[in-house]
Order: C-alpha cells, then structure tokens, then sequence
C-alpha cells in the first residue's frame, strides 16, 4: 500500500470517527417522543407553566412586534445572520400542536426539534437544559392551553454553513452538554433556587457571558460581554465596577428586578425589556432568592480595558461642559446628582465610567427609557438627541460627564459616535 492510500485510509477512518462521535454527542439522546402523557390540564400546572414562560422571557422573543403571543416570527439579529422565532401555540400545522410533553422536554433538555432536528442555539437550550422535567411539562401545559395560532415562519437567514446540521453538530460538540443544575451542596436552599431562576429559567448568561467569534461561551459565566446583534454591552455582574451587586442590599436588588429602578441602579437597553417582560412578575420568594444567589456570586474585578483617565480636562470635555448645562443639567443637575426617583445621578455612576462605552452612545443617541411596571408605571425616559446633536458634540457631552465631577474615564471620540450611529442604520449587525 503507498504512502497517499495509507494517509486516504486514516484520513477517511478518522473521519468516520469523528461523524460517529458527532452523532453520539448530539443525537443519542434517548428521548421516546412518541410515548408521552398528554400535557397536564389541571389549573395549578397551566398556572405555573405561564410563570415560568414570563419570568423566563419567552414570550419577549416568541411574539413578533404587533403579533399574537407566543406565534412567533420575532427576527433575531445574530453575528451569523438573522434568526425567526418558532410558533409556541398548539397549531396542528404551524405551531406545537403535533407535539408531546417527551418532545417538549428533549427540545428544552437536548436542543433538538420534535422532527430529530438541532435547533439553532438563539433558543437557549444552553440554559434550558437545567429545567427539571417538572417544569417542562408545566411549561408544555400553558403553551398547549393557549388558543392555536395558524402563523408560519420564515426560513432562517444564515449566511452558510451557520445554519446546517453539521455546523450545528459541531458547535454544540464545543460549547453544549446537556445536564442539570450543578448546585453547591454548602449553599443555602434560597442560593440553590436563585442559582436554578439566574442560570436556567431567566438564562441570564446568555446576555451577561463573554462569547467568542463563534457564539460560544462558558453558559456558567456572568462577567459581561458585548450583546451579540444589538450593539449593547452587558456589564458584568460579579465586578463591583461594572454591575457587581455584592454589596446591595438585598431589598434594592429585588426592588430593580421588579421595577426597574432602585436607588442604585436604573435599568435601561435590553435590561429594561427584561424587566418589563419578566422580572417584574417574580415573586417576591423567587426575588429574594436570586438575590441571595447575586450576592453569593465570588466577586471578580474584571481587568479594565480603557486607558487611564486624561490628567487635564482636554478641549472636547469643556465644549461638551457648555452643552451640558444647556441639554442636560436641568434634569441631571449643574453637578450631576440627578433627581432621586426620577433622573438617575451621573456623578459616581458606574455606568458612566464603563470602559465599554457602547450603552452611552445608544442612550445618547436614541434615548433612555425604562420599563413601565406595576409598581412604576410612568418611568421617567431621556429623548434621544441622535438628530439635534452631531457626532463631535454628543462626543463632547459624553467626554464631559465621564471626566467631570470625580468621574475619571476616558473620553469618547467624534468616531466612536460616527461607528454607533453607523451601526444603528444598518441594523447594528
């Protein structure tokens, strides 16, 4: 035999092997889907499958805008391409109808469809996975309960191979074992559910993990990291710099998980609509509980990325100093304390000195809202100066406010604005 058949020989064995491995990894789950009990009907199951569905947001992304919830269609923007949500009402055709409890679960457990399919990892079976049966089929009961909606969706958008079974395969071979919770044995019963509401059920990494080129992550991480296709950083929340809750009190973390805003911290962005959607209808149980498992997070001092503050206020910042007190001092304040229970303080707010300047130029440009709640129902919002103001002058605002008052952060130039509002005509994609 030469040496080419015997190097074609290994390459095609190690190339059956690999197949094999791949399949084992992502097909042999061993779900029957076919044996499976009709979804529970019975008020307490519906009950808790439509708390479960708020609080973990799936209807936030499973309704399209100005569409019957949970019927899908909602386009997901990904580094990859664009993502169209799948139709959760038991349509027989369109949607979950033709579905079991058993399919249900392998979908939220193992990622894959009730036809065999991988399921693009948009939908966080990544975080799902952690559900207990229980809960699925709870879940199962509420979506099976809803009214049927006849609605078909679009094809993915994915530029290739993204969106083949085999680049599936291979992604979830890297970054996806299915599994439950791995919870501290020494943690204390409110930890370990904080831990099964922050992990699995809100998925809260799936926004705050650092991801690699290829949408991968560490799904146990919460150290912060740019929002994939949306053009928003979501600060770390283990890093007392950045979004560390460490030392709140327990009461202001619930209280800015329920509505939006407490006397530390504002939610704003894709925080606010998490907020809107789902965490504002947890319990006050469950609240606590995620408190306790936000607080026992080990604090990490994220390395910071910016350079070190300027010694001197430069050119821009003063400009930006006149703007301000033209624009901004009258709801912020001449020496940026705000207005408590109305306009969040800029001075000492860590948001402002962010080395990742990205939800600057978005609430900058396109306006500060908070969500609308039971408990704050008219939240005050900022409007958006994205066509009263040009690039140098946001840029000299933002300078100013991150140089002034104690703040000490670098500024932010004429381009980094230009970038933003590029982005943001194109789709932030």
């Amino acid at each position: 035999m030469t040496v080419l058949r015997r190097a074609l020989l290994a390459l095609a064995v190690l190339t059956l092997v690999g197949a094999a491995a791949l399949w084992h990894l992502n097909f042999n789950d061993g779900v029957d889907v076919s044996a499976s009990a009709p979804p529970g009907t019975d008020a307490a199951t519906v009950q808790r499958g439509a708390y479960l569905a708020r609080v973990g947001n799936c209807l936030a992304c499973h309704t399209a805008r100005g569409g019957v919830a949970a019927a899908g269609g909602r386009a997901i923007a990904t580094p990859f391409g664009t993502v169209y949500t799948s139709n959760l009402t038991p349509d027989a055709d369109t949607g979950i109808g033709h579905w079991s409890a058993a399919a249900f679960w392998r979908a939220l457990h193992h990622g894959r469809s009730a036809d065999g399919r991988l399921l693009n990892p948009v939908f966080p079976y990544t975080h799902t996975t952690l559900l207990t049966r229980a809960d699925s089929d709870a879940l199962f009961a509420y979506f099976s309960s809803l009214p049927p909606q006849r609605q078909h969706v679009a094809a993915h958008e994915l530029r290739w191979p993204y969106g083949t079974q085999a680049a599936l395969a291979v992604w979830r071979a890297l970054y996806f074992r299915p599994g439950g919770l791995a919870a501290d044995a020494a943690a204390s019963d409110s930890v370990k559910r904080g831990a099964y509401l922050v992990q699995g059920v809100a998925h809260c990494s799936a926004c705050h993990a650092r991801r690699d080129a290829l949408g991968g992550a560490d799904w146990r991480d919460l150290s912060g990291g740019p929002i994939p296709g949306l053009g928003w950083y979501a600060p770390s929340l283990v890093a007392p710099h950045e979004a560390g809750v460490g030392d709140w009190p327990d009461a202001e973390i619930a209280r800015l998980l329920q509505s939006g805003a407490s006397r530390l911290g504002v939610a704003s962005g894709p925080m606010a609509e998490v907020v809107f959607q789902g965490t504002q209808y947890l319990t006050a149980a469950d609240l606590a509980d995620v408190a306790a498992y936000l607080k026992a997070l080990p604090p990490h001092d994220a390395p910071r990325t910016a350079l070190p503050a300027p010694p001197a206020r430069t050119r821009l910042a003063t400009a930006g100093e006149k703007l301000y007190g033209q624009k901004c001092a009258a709801c912020h304040g001449e020496q940026g304390e705000g207005v408590p229970g109305a306009y969040p303080p800029l001075a000492g707010n860590r948001a402002v000195t962010l080395s990742h300047t990205q939800n600057l130029l978005q609430v900058m440009l396109h306006g500060g809202f908070g969500p609308a709640t039971a408990t704050r129902p008219r939240p005050f919002g900022m409007p958006p100066f994205i066509l009263e103001l040009n690039d140098a002058e946001i840029a000299s605002v933002l300078s100013h406010i991150r140089t002034a008052w104690g703040n000490r952060a670098p500024e932010v130039s004429p381009l980094d604005v230009l970038q933003m509002r590029q982005a943001s005509s194109t789709g932030l994609r």
